[in-house]
C-alpha cells in the first residue's frame, strides 16, 4: 500500500490518513467481480457522483463506489440486563518504547516522562460476563418498542433525592407511566402532547444542584420539560445508550406523534432499504431472488471495509435461524435487514434524529443546520448543501430529491471534512516573517541510524524518510575515512559507513520536497585537516547555491525570518574568526562531539581523536567559512551570553543540562530563547536511542529538540502531532508570549499565565470503529476490551489526564459517551493526544493513538484517525468524538481539571501589576490598576450575562448563540397556547420582545437575553477607551526598559532585589498588553454575537414584522469607526469584515473562545 510506505510518499503514514489509492481499487473491484457485481454497471446504485462538497478540502477517502468507510453496528440494552464495568487505571504503559527522563525534572499531574501511567494500587478486575443482548436502534420504531417495554430509572426530585421507578410507555404512544409511586396511577403519567423539550444532561436547576452533580455522570441524565409552566421531570439512567434512546424516541413523538411511525411502517420503503434492495437485485445476475452467502458477505465487507467477515457471516446466519431459515442462500429481506443491523451506528443515527425533520434522513436545510450549527462553518446556505448530498449520498434516489440518508450522513461524518484536523492547518498558515529564533524546528537526532547507538547499522534511507516526515535540522557525525573519503556514522556501526558525499546526495536531492524552508546541517566533525578539506569540496560541489554563506549582519539583533532564507542550506558548525590569517586553527570542541567520542573510543584513546581530550580540534578554515548563521559556541551563563553572545551564535545543551536550567533558571532560559538559537540533544546515556519528552524544552523556549526518529513511542507521537501544523512545513511559530522582548513567562508555570486567556476543552468520546486487536497480542483470542486515555501535553499547568470506562467484548463499534473538561492555560503550547488501549488482566496492550495540536482542533462532531506505535494509520479505525472550547469565565483558578472543574466563582478577582521597587516605575503602573479592573468587569459582565441566557435556554457551555435562539423558537413551536416572541433586527443591537402573556420560564429568558445585550453593549461602546489607557500605560512602561538597570542600581537595588524588580517590570508589561487584547478579543466576540442572533432571528423566522430582515447585520457604531468620514484613524478594537464570497469564513466564534457556561450559584447582580 503506498499509504504504508514512508519513503515513497510526502504525505506518508505519519502525516495523513491513507486514501484510496489504485491497488485498494483494484482490490475493491476484485470484491465486486467474486459477488458478481460489475463496477460499472452498479455506478448509479453505489456511488454518488463525483461534485465536490462546498468546503474545500482534501479528497474524500473513497471505498467501493466513491464513498469513505462506513462504521459498524453498537449494541444497546436497556438497564437491567448490561453489566457495567467500572473505570479502573490501567497499569501497564500506554507506550511500549523505553523512553525515560534523564532529566531528573518534576512531571505534574501524573504523567510520567515517558507518558504512562504511574502503577496503581488497585487489582485489576476481570468481567466473565456474556455479551450483551443484542438490540439494535437502527429506527423509530425500535425506539418505540424498547420504551414500550420499558426499563428502570431514577426519578429526581426537587429535593435533591432520587427514587427508583419504572418507566413505559404505553401502546398508544400517547402517556408516559411510572411506577411503583405513592400517587394514584392516573397522577402517574405524563401526556406526551404536553411535553415542549427533551434536554439531555444536567440541564435543569435541580441536576445541577451541589448535592447530585456528582453522582452521576452527565450521559446519564435527561430532563423533560412539559406543562405551560415549562416544569421538568428529572430522570437519570443506568446507561448513555437508555438516555439516547429516551431522547430519540420522546422527541419524535413532540414533533410528530404516533401516527408518523405507523405511517412509516405501512408506507413505500425507506430511502436506505430501496438503496440496499437495489444492491441485491444487481447481485442477483439469475434473479432467482437469492444469492450465496459468500457472495452477501463480500458485497457488505464491500461497503464496509473495516467489518470482520466472520461478524457479517454470523449475523446471516442468526437471522435465517431466526427465521426457521436454513442453506447458503440469502434471501433480499435477509440482506437488506442484515446490512441495516451491521452497518448503523446508534451514535450517529442519534445523531441525526436531532437534526432530522422526517427523523428519516436529512434534507437541505437539516444539514444546513448540522453543518453551520454543530460544525462551525459560517456561511451556509441550502444550495451549498446540495453538494454534499450528491457526494455522500449513496441512493439515487436521494440524490435526485436532495436527501440524506443515516449512510450518507455516516459517509459524510467520515470523510476529511470532518476530521478533527483544521483543514487550515494543512498548509502554511503562520506568520514566516518572525526571526529563526522565533519559531520551533523540527530536528532529527543521528539520523543516520536505524536503531540504538550501539547496535543500530546506518542507512541512507533514514535521511530521506526524516525529510519526507518535515524535519528540518539534520545531524551529522563525519569521521574519517579511506582514501581520503570522510564517512557518516554513529555509534559502533564502523561496519555501516555511509559515504559523506553520498549522505549530501541525498540531502541535495530531498532537502526541499515536503518543505521549502531552510534546513539546518549540525555538522560534528571528528577528520583530520585533509579530510576536511574533502567535506568542504564536497558541500560546495553538490549543494552549490543551496548553501548559504552569506556573512551575519553585526548591525542586527535577530536572525533572518525562514522566509527570506527559503530554499536555502544552513551549517550549523564551528568557525574561525573571519580575518584569521592561516588555513587551518585551533578552536574548542564542541561538548557533544566531545561527550559522544569519550563513550565511543574510551577514556584512554581520547588523545588520538585531534586533541579531544583537551577540547581542542584543528579546523580548515575553507570548511570554517561555510558556517554562518549558525556558529558554534560554548554556553557558559545566561549573565554571559546576554552581554557577549552574537545574535548568529548558537549553544547546544545537553539534555540534563537543559533539564537542570529549565528547572532552576526557567525565565532565564525563556529569555535566552528569544534572541538566539538553542539546541537540545539527548544525552549519551540514552544508548538505546530513547527519546525525551519535547515538551520539556518547548516550554522553554528551545526551538531544536533533537529526536531519535528510528524510536517510535510517545515522545516521538508528540513531536510528529506537534509538527504536523503549518503545512507540515517543519516550523511552528512559538507562543507570543515567549517571542515579545519584554514579558514575563516561567517554564514551570502551574497556574493561569498573565495576560493570556485560559480554555477549556470540552472533549466527549462517543465512540471507536473497527478497533484492532493489538499485534502479537494472543490473551482473549480476537477479543478486544477498549479503554481510551484523553491527555493533554503543555506546560505543567496544563497537563493532565482522563480516561474513559472499558467497553466490554467490542471492538467494533464499542461505544463509551464521556464527557471530559481540561482547562488550557497556553492554548499555543498544548496537544491533545488519544491513547486506545485494550484492557487485559495480565497487562493493557496499546491498540493506537493520535495526537494533534490544540489550535489545530476543529469543532463538533470530528473523527479521529488512529496511528500504530510506528506511526502508520490504521486502516479504518477512528474514534467517534464530539470537540468543544469555551473561555474559562472569571479569571480565577480552577479547583481542578476534569469532569469536576467548578466553572463559577463567588467573588471576582482582578489581575494586578506588581510592585516593583522603584518609585518612578510603580507610580506608573498604579495609575493602570483602574482601568486593568474596568477591562476586567467589562468581559466577565458580558461572559456572566451570556451564562444565564445559556442555562435559561437550558444548554451546554459550549452552546453558541444560534442554539439559543433556536431552543426559544422550538419552544414557541411545540406550545399549545399561541405565544409570539419576536427580535427587533431594525435595531443596532437587537431586542427580544414578547407579544403577549408567556409563561414565567419564558419571560426570565427574555430578561436574560435583554441583560446579555445590555452588557455587550456596554462593551462594545466603551472597550475602546479602556483599550487606550491601557496601551497607553503599556508603552510609558516601556519607554524605561533601556534604562531600567541603572534606574534600580540608582535607587540602591541590587543583586536579586535587581533582579525581582526587573521580574516585576516584565509581569507588570505582560498584563498590561494581556489584558489590552482579551479586551479586543471580547469586542470581537460581543460583535460577533449579536451578527450569530441576526442570522439565527432569520433562519428561525423570529424576525418582528415591519422590521427589517437584511441579510447582513448592522453593525454597532463604535465596531465601525473606521468606516466613519469623522473617525480617519481605525478603531483598534474593529474585528475583520467577513467575506460574503468565501466558504471558508471564520467559524461560529473565533475557534477556542466561545463564551462559557457559568455554576448556577453564580450572583446574577454582577452582570449589572
Amino acid at each position: 500500500m503506498a499509504g504504508l510506505q514512508a519513503s515513497e510518499a510526502v504525505s506518508g503514514p505519519f502525516l495523513e490518513p491513507p486514501s484510496l489509492d489504485a491497488t485498494s481499487q483494484s482490490q475493491t473491484a476484485a470484491v465486486f467481480d467474486v459477488a458478481g457485481l460489475n463496477l460499472n454497471d452498479a455506478a448509479n446504485v453505489l456511488t454518488p457522483t463525483g461534485t465536490r462538497a462546498y468546503l474545500d478540502v482534501s479528497p474524500v477517502t473513497v471505498m467501493p463506489g466513491g464513498f469513505p468507510v462506513l462504521g459498524a453496528e453498537g449494541v444497546y440494552t436497556n438497564g437491567r440486563c448490561k453489566e457495567q464495568v467500572s473505570p479502573r487505571i490501567g497499569s501497564r504503559s500506554r507506550d511500549s518504547s523505553s523512553e525515560r527522563s534523564l532529566g531528573g525534572g518534576t512531571t505534574p499531574c501524573g504523567i510520567m516522562k515517558d507518558g504512562s501511567k504511574q502503577r496503581q494500587s488497585r487489582k485489576k478486575t476481570v468481567s466473565f460476563s456474556s455479551m450483551p443482548s443484542d438490540r439494535k436502534m437502527n429506527s423509530t420504531a425500535a425506539c418505540m418498542a424498547f420504551m414500550m417495554e420499558g426499563c428502570e430509572m431514577k426519578k429526581v426530585r426537587s429535593n435533591s433525592r432520587m427514587y427508583n421507578r419504572y418507566f413505559v410507555l404505553d401502546a398508544d404512544m400517547c402517556w408516559l407511566r411510572w411506577e411503583p409511586s405513592k400517587k394514584d396511577s392516573e397522577k402517574a403519567k405524563l401526556e406526551i402532547k404536553s411535553i415542549k423539550e427533551v434536554r439531555l444532561g444536567k440541564k435543569t436547576p435541580v441536576l445541577r444542584s451541589n448535592g447530585l452533580s456528582d453522582q452521576f455522570p452527565d450521559e446519564c441524565a435527561f430532563s423533560i420539560i412539559y406543562g405551560e409552566n415549562y416544569e421538568s421531570l428529572d430522570l437519570v439512567a443506568s446507561t448513555p445508550d437508555v438516555v439516547s434512546t429516551w431522547v430519540m424516541g420522546l422527541r419524535y413523538l413532540v414533533s410528530y406523534g404516533r401516527h408518523t411511525v405507523d405511517a412509516a411502517e405501512a408506507s413505500q420503503p425507506s430511502l436506505r432499504t430501496s438503496w440496499i434492495g437495489s444492491v441485491f437485485e444487481l447481485a442477483d445476475v439469475a434473479k432467482q431472488g437469492h444469492i450465496e452467502l459468500l457472495r452477501a458477505t463480500q458485497i457488505i465487507k464491500g461497503l464496509n471495509p473495516g467489518m470482520k467477515e466472520s461478524r457479517i457471516e454470523l449475523k446471516f446466519k442468526e437471522l435465517q435461524k431466526a427465521k426457521d431459515e436454513y442453506g447458503e442462500d440469502i434471501n433480499a429481506d435477509t440482506f437488506v435487514e442484515a446490512y441495516c443491523e451491521l452497518c448503523t451506528r446508534p451514535e450517529v443515527f442519534f445523531l441525526m434524529m436531532q437534526f432530522s425533520t422526517n427523523k428519516e434522513h436529512l434534507d437541505s436545510k437539516d444539514l444546513m443546520l448540522f453543518v453551520e450549527v454543530e460544525q462551525g462553518v459560517e456561511g451556509v446556505t441550502e444550495e451549498m448543501c446540495h453538494p454534499i448530498v450528491q457526494k455522500f449520498e449513496p441512493s439515487k434516489e436521494g440524490r435526485e430529491r436532495g436527501c440524506l440518508s443515516i449512510d450518507g450522513f455516516t459517509h459524510y461524518l467520515l470523510s476529511p471534512e470532518c476530521h478533527i484536523f483544521d483543514p487550515q492547518h494543512k498548509r502554511v498558515c503562520q506568520d514566516m516573517n518572525q526571526p529563526l529564533s522565533h519559531y520551533y524546528i523540527n530536528s532529527s537526532h543521528n539520523a543516520s541510524l536505524l536503531e540504538d547507538h550501539f547496535w543500530g547499522s546506518s542507512d541512507i534511507s533514514s535521511y530521506i524518510r526524516a525529510l519526507r516526515m518535515g524535519c528540518r535540522s539534520l545531524e551529522m557525525v563525519v569521521w574519517d575515512g579511506p582514501d581520503c573519503e570522510p564517512v557518516v556514522y554513529v555509534g559502533s556501526s564502523v561496519a555501516s559507513q555511509l559515504a559523506f558525499c553520498k549522505v549530501l546526495d541525498v540531502v541535495n536531492q530531498y532537502a526541499f520536497e515536503s518543505s521549502e524552508y531552510p534546513l539546518i546541517l549540525c555538522l560534528v566533525v571528528h577528520c583530520c585537516v585533509p579530510q576536511q578539506r574533502a567535506m568542504a569540496q564536497h558541500m560546495k560541489k553538490i549543494l552549490g547555491d543551496k548553501l548559504y554563506v552569506e556573512p551575519p549582519n553585526p548591525e542586527e539583533h535577530y536572525l533572518p525570518s525562514p522566509e527570506k532564507l527559503k530554499g536555502r542550506i544552513l551549517l550549523k558548525g564551528k568557525r574561525l574568526p573571519p580575518n584569521y590569517p592561516d588555513s587551518e586553527g585551533d578552536v574548542t570542541d564542541e561538548e557533544e562531539g566531545l561527550e559522544m567520542s569519550r563513550r565511543l573510543v574510551g577514556a584512554d584513546e581520547k588523545d588520538n581523536l585531534n586533541g579531544i581530550g583537551c577540547k581542542r580540534l584543528r579546523l580548515y578554515k575553507e570548511l570554517s567559512d561555510l558556517v554562518s548563521l549558525c556558529k558554534s559556541v560554548q554556553f557558559r551563563d545566561f549573565e554571559t551570553s546576554k552581554r557577549e553572545q552574537r545574535h548568529w551564535e548558537m549553544c547546544s545543551f545537553n539534555e540534563v543540562d537543559a533539564n537542570r536550567f529549565a528547572n532552576e533558571f526557567p525565565e532565564d532560559f525563556v529569555g535566552y530563547n528569544k534572541r538566539f538559537l538553542s539546541r537540545v540533544y539527548p544525552t549519551p546515556m540514552r544508548i538505546d536511542a530513547s527519546n525525551m519528552n519535547p515538551q520539556d524544552f518547548w516550554k522553554c523556549g528551545c526551538q531544536i529538540v533533537a529526536m531519535n526518529y528510528q524510536t517510535p513511542g510517545l515522545m516521538m507521537d508528540l513531536n510528529l502531532g506537534w509538527f504536523r501544523q503549518n503545512g507540515n512545513c517543519g516550523y511552528v511559530l512559538r507562543p507570543a508570549i515567549m517571542r515579545e522582548e519584554v514579558s514575563y513567562f516561567s517554564a514551570n508555570a502551574r497556574d493561569s499565565l498573565p495576560g493570556v486567556s485560559a480554555q477549556l476543552l470540552h472533549i466527549k468520546v462517543i465512540s471507536g470503529q473497527n478497533l484492532p486487536k493489538p499485534r502479537g497480542s494472543a490473551a482473549k483470542g480476537d477479543v478486544v476490551e477498549p479503554y481510551i486515555y484523553v491527555e493533554i501535553h503543555g506546560i505543567p499547568a496544563d497537563c493532565a489526564e482522563q480516561r474513559t470506562k472499558t467497553v466490554s467484548q467490542n471492538g467494533d463499534n464499542p461505544i463509551f459517551d464521556e464527557s471530559f473538561e481540561f482547562q488550557i492555560n497556553l492554548p499555543e503550547l498544548a496537544a491533545l493526544r488519544f491513547v486506545v488501549l485494550d484492557d487485559d488482566y495480565i497487562g493493557d496492550e496499546f491498540i493506537g493513538q493520535y495526537t494533534i495540536p490544540f489550535e489545530c482542533l476543529q469543532p463538533g462532531y470530528r473523527h479521529v484517525p488512529l496511528q500504530s506505535l510506528t506511526g502508520e494509520f490504521l486502516p479504518n479505525t477512528t474514534l467517534f468524538v464530539h470537540v468543544a472550547i469555551t473561555n474559562r469565565r472569571g479569571g480565577g483558578k480552577a479547583h481542578k481539571r476534569g469532569l469536576s472543574v467548578r466553572k463559577g466563582r463567588k467573588t471576582r478577582e482582578y489581575t494586578s501589576t506588581k510592585t516593583t521597587g522603584i518609585k518612578v516605575v510603580d507610580e506608573l503602573f498604579r495609575a493602570s490598576t483602574q482601568p486593568l479592573r474596568e477591562a476586567t468587569d467589562l468581559r466577565e459582565n458580558v461572559q456572566n450575562a451570556m451564562v444565564s441566557f445559556k442555562e435559561l435556554c437550558g444548554l451546554a457551555p459550549a452552546a453558541n448563540m444560534k442554539q439559543c435562539i433556536m431552543t426559544v423558537s422550538s419552544w414557541l413551536l411545540n406550545s399549545e397556547r399561541s405565544l409570539r416572541v419576536a427580535v427587533d433586527l431594525s435595531e443596532t443591537y437587537p431586542t427580544m420582545e414578547a407579544q403577549g402573556p408567556v409563561p414565567e420560564l419564558l419571560r426570565k429568558v427574555l430578561n436574560a437575553y435583554d441583560t446579555m445585550i445590555q452588557t455587550s453593549r456596554t462593551l462594545i461602546e466603551s472597550a475602546d477607551g479602556v483599550y487606550a489607557k491601557l496601551t497607553q500605560a503599556q508603552r510609558a512602561g516601556l519607554d524605561f526598559h533601556e534604562d531600567l538597570h541603572r534606574i534600580g542600581a540608582k535607587e540602591g537595588l541590587k543583586g536579586r532585589k535587581l533582579q525581582k524588580a526587573m521580574e516585576s517590570y516584565a509581569w507588570n508589561i505582560t498584563v498590561l498588553k494581556g489584558q489590552a487584547d482579551l479586551l479586543k478579543h471580547a469586542k470581537s466576540e460581543a460583535v460577533d454575537t449579536l451578527r450569530q442572533i441576526h442570522c439565527a432571528a432569520l433562519s428561525c423566522g423570529l424576525v418582528k414584522n415591519g422590521a427589517a430582515a437584511t441579510a447582513t447585520p448592522p453593525a454597532p457604531a463604535h465596531a465601525t469607526a473606521a468606516s466613519s468620514p469623522a473617525s480617519p484613524l481605525p478603531s483598534p478594537l474593529l474585528p475583520p469584515p467577513p467575506s460574503p464570497h468565501v466558504l471558508h469564513l471564520p467559524r461560529l466564534a473565533p475557534l477556542h473562545t466561545i463564551p462559557e457556561s457559568e455554576a448556577a450559584n453564580h450572583d446574577h447582580s454582577a452582570a449589572h
